[in-house]
């Protein structure tokens, strides 16, 4: 037993760069578990910053010097991060107020249409059927209730949290764009100078990760301001709240989209009923998802690495569970690069060389 682990850590580690980088990654992963609420503004930052880097490098080309385009990319930020903020946030917000007020008045009307069903499909659909289902609606409604009681008990942090990022973010972004040279340079100082393995790594991750966030960003932009436009068109109610939690998400694959069409879906039957304009609202919906999928994600991701659903979702589950709302964000980046590592792992780079 002893040979054959000490076999295995000969084969698998017996490099000492390979050895250092997961002691790296392991340490990585210990302070963002431990501190990632702190240092949410600063992830944010560097978000935004991949983000605004694809515009200075597009700057570059015509041959404008980097501190001319670096102003001008972070004044358009800060343009857009305003808007956002002080426009396009407070009207979703109303939207989502007046949604929670009108929820009594549509968890009745649910229980209504649920209670018919009986008799519209007899053999089909049984009381005792219906009863369960308005059970379970009833308490995912007490749920609810619950939830915006806590979460106005504790609206003065949230408040705190977010005068902290209006602060904050725009500077990080700023210092991250005008010093990344500098930033680089320092971090790469304390790895050692010849290090194959972290710079094939290092080289992969930063073509992926800009890959992933910039696509990720074009792709809520145009997906949300696609679908609130469908929305207002049609006049379903709630169409900035709709669009823009239809853009958020795209954030999350496969598990998104499900969390969305559900509410979605009731709150259009709610509206208009078994009519032409419901089934225009859900065939629209439909059309836009299957272009997104279809037709953007293959043309924003193109030089993403390929990865499996099932890896896709475990990676959502598990670094979701970790961190959150970053957790789920990054899960795509992360699972990247584990399959990075293991590409680039000496034993695999033994085997290529033999």
């Amino acid at each position: 037993m002893f040979e054959v682990v000490r076999g295995w850590i000969d084969t698998h580690l017996s490099d000492e760069e390979a050895v250092l980088f997961i002691a790296i990654l392991m340490g990585f992963f210990v302070v963002v578990i431990t501190m990632g609420a702190i240092l949410a503004p600063l992830l944010m930052g560097i978000v935004l910053a991949y983000i605004m880097q694809g515009i200075i490098t597009a700057l570059s080309r015509f041959q404008i010097p980097r501190w001319l385009a670096v102003t001008v990319t972070f004044l358009v930020f800060l343009g857009g991060f305003i808007g956002f903020l002080f426009f396009i946030i407070p009207l979703a917000w109303r939207q989502l107020q007046s949604l929670l007020n009108g929820l009594p008045s549509m968890i009745s009307r649910t229980q209504e249409l649920l209670d018919r069903l009986p008799d519209q499909f007899p053999g089909v659909i049984s009381e005792q059927q219906v009863r369960i289902w308005i059970d379970m609606l009833n308490a995912e409604a007490s749920g609810i209730t619950q939830w915006l009681v806590s979460f106005s008990l504790s609206s003065l942090p949230i408040l705190v949290a977010v005068v902290v990022y209006v602060l904050l973010v725009p500077i990080l972004v700023l210092f991250l764009l005008k010093d990344k040279d500098e930033i680089i340079s320092w971090s790469l100082s304390f790895l050692p100078k010849e290090r194959p393995l972290m710079d094939q790594i290092g080289r992969e991750m930063n073509q992926q990760m800009a890959n992933y966030i910039r696509g990720k960003f074009i792709e809520f932009l145009i997906v949300g301001l696609t679908s609130y436009l469908f929305f207002a068109v049609m006049g379903l109610n709630y169409a900035v709240l709709l669009g823009f939690l239809v853009g958020l998400s795209v954030i999350v694959p496969y598990l998104g989209f499900v969390a969305v069409t559900i509410p979605l879906v009731i709150i259009a039957y709610l509206q208009f009923g078994w009519t032409g304009e419901f089934l225009y609202v859900v065939i629209g919906y439909g059309i836009i998802q299957g272009i997104d999928g279809m037709v953007l994600v293959p043309l924003l991701f193109s030089e993403a690495n390929n990865l499996h659903p099932i890896a896709i979702i475990t990676a959502i589950l598990v670094f979701g569970s970790w961190w959150g709302l970053w957790g789920v964000f990054f899960a795509i980046p992360l699972a990247t690069l584990v399959k990075a590592v293991m590409n680039a792992w000496p034993l695999g780079l033994v085997k290529e060389s033999g």
